[in-house]
């Protein structure tokens, strides 16, 4: 049993687990949990090898460990959340339909889900955009936070859709999908847009409304002049010397 709270601004879900069960969960998303809840961590190599833990926390983004929480001796709850200010989902994975997330979306995950940290599907893009995802295994229930609210489309065969790359948060494996640069190179570089996905149905795509390099950009706006006033407009030096 689930819920999801304070939708859609910021989401938190609360997991009820009946006694001896477990959810696997990113390591620091826990806010709350009950005091009769056992954590074992342990690094993704269990479930994907070596490399592929190095490969899922280097290009992903993600932790190279990440916990179990047990309940013992009764029912418990756990309480998760991530760090962009936004909604959370759950995806149904089955034998059928997996998903491709944002690699920084994953939050958690049921016990017979697993994270396919060899698939290269995306790759690291052009001008900075790390297009590296995630793509889910098995069966059972993912949970994915986004950055703003979650937009759904339904897509039907042969419907397509294009999205920028940083709005993207999932899509089903029954999509196809093309990536590519947004309209030329003189487009891309001028009119503030980079890589693009076009992705056709049949299929889910979940897309989230906030881009992290946008409101980056923003709040540098406002923090920039601040940071060289303080730093005497020579910026910060790191290391000796």
């Amino acid at each position: 049993m689930y819920e999801i709270k304070y939708r859609p601004s910021y989401s938190l879900l609360e997991v009820k687990l009946p006694s001896d069960s477990f959810i696997t969960a990113e390591a620091g998303a826990m806010i709350y949990m009950s005091s009769n809840v056992e954590v074992k961590t342990h690094t993704r190599a269990e479930q994907s090898g070596i490399l592929g833990t190095l490969k899922v926390s280097v290009l992903g983004g993600e932790t190279l460990f990440i916990n179990d929480y047990y309940a013992r001796g009764g029912e418990a709850k756990v309480g998760f959340v991530s760090a962009p200010l936004g909604d959370i989902t759950r995806l149904e994975v089955n034998q059928d339909r997996g998903y491709i997330i944002q690699s920084s979306a994953y939050i958690a995950s049921t016990p017979n889900v697993k994270l396919d940290t060899q698939w290269q599907g995306f790759t690291k893009g052009l001008f900075g955009q790390n297009l590296f995802m995630i793509k889910t295994l098995g069966y059972g229930d993912v949970f994915v936070n986004t950055f703003g609210a979650i937009d759904k489309h339904d897509l039907g065969p042969g419907e397509k859709l294009i999205v920028d790359n940083y709005h993207m948060a999932a899509l089903s494996t029954t999509c196809q999908y093309q990536v590519r640069m947004f309209g030329g190179l003189k487009s891309t570089l001028l009119g503030g847009e980079g890589l693009i996905t076009e992705i056709t149905g049949p299929g889910e795509v979940y897309v989230q409304t906030k881009n992290p390099m946008e409101f980056v950009n923003w709040l540098w706006r406002y923090m920039g002049p601040k940071v060289h006033g303080a730093s005497g407009g020579k910026g910060f030096h790191f290391g000796p010397g």
